[in-house]
Formats: C-alpha cells, sequence, structure tokens
C-alpha cells in the first residue's frame, strides 16, 4: 500500500507548482495483472508515475480489477483524508478513474471537488427495491 501512495503522490507532485492551476479532467490509473505494473496517466494519456506492485504479479483471480478498485480507492481516500490533495494545482472537479488495458474506465474512484458527493455502490445498495417499494405504495392509494 506505502508503494501505491508513493506513487500516487508522485504523479500528483507535478501539479505542486504555485503558478496557474492547471485544467485536468481525470486522473488514470491503469493496474496490470500480469506484469503488477500500476501506470498513472493525465488526459492527455502523458504517464506522471509508474510503479510494480509485486503482489499484483502473483494474483490470478478473476476478480482482479474489482479487488484493485476497491484497494485504489481507499489509498485514495485516505490521501485526501490526510490533505495530501490540498496544494495540488489542479482545477477542481477532476476524478481519479481506474482504467483497464484498452484505457477504457473500470471505475471511478474518487471525484475531487468542493461541493459533489460521488455515490459508491455501498450507498446505493438496496436503492432499486426501496424505490420499487416506495413507487407501489404510490400507485395503491
Amino acid at each position: 500500500m506505502s508503494l501505491i501512495e508513493r506513487t500516487i503522490l508522485k504523479a500528483l507532485s507535478r501539479y505542486q507548482s504555485e503558478g496557474e492551476p492547471t485544467v485536468v479532467t481525470d486522473i488514470h490509473l491503469q493496474p496490470h495483472q500480469t506484469s503488477g505494473e500500476l501506470t498513472i496517466y493525465d488526459d492527455e494519456d502523458q504517464t506522471l508515475a509508474e510503479a510494480v506492485v509485486e503482489e499484483w504479479m502473483t494474483d490470478e483471480t478473476d476478480d482482479f480489477y474489482e479487488a484493485s478498485g476497491r484497494l485504489l480507492a481507499s489509498i485514495l481516500d485516505k490521501l485526501h483524508k490526510d490533505g495530501a490533495f490540498d496544494n495540488v494545482a489542479i482545477i477542481k472537479p477532476y476524478s481519479f478513474v481506474m482504467i483497464d488495458e484498452e484505457k477504457e474506465t473500470v471505475t471511478d474512484l474518487l471525484l475531487m471537488d468542493n461541493d459533489t458527493l460521488l455515490l459508491n455502490e455501498e450507498l446505493l445498495q438496496g436503492l432499486d427495491e426501496e424505490l420499487d417499494a416506495f413507487l407501489k405504495d404510490l400507485l395503491e392509494k
């Protein structure tokens, strides 16, 4: 986890300037299951930082992206709570997204904005059933 954390901080160090804030919409995190690499890109596919996570090289599970997404999201959340993004010179809103090998978005990891909440699966769990029951109740009355 500390290696991933340092890699994210290294990528963000490119935006630690005192000058004009940069416009970035997404910071892309791309984990590779076979090679164990974590590559972080900006909007123009420029590599910001890279690292090799040895645990990923031996991971042969089918839910690699789901598990690595949860790990990356928890690390980003911890960094956010620790104030690591407070001095980043990027205009808000911007987000951290995990991409696959075809550079397609797998999941949104963290949205950086002053007044927007990014809903996660835990928060939305059971919402469909609750809304269906509410609508059924309304229609019966």
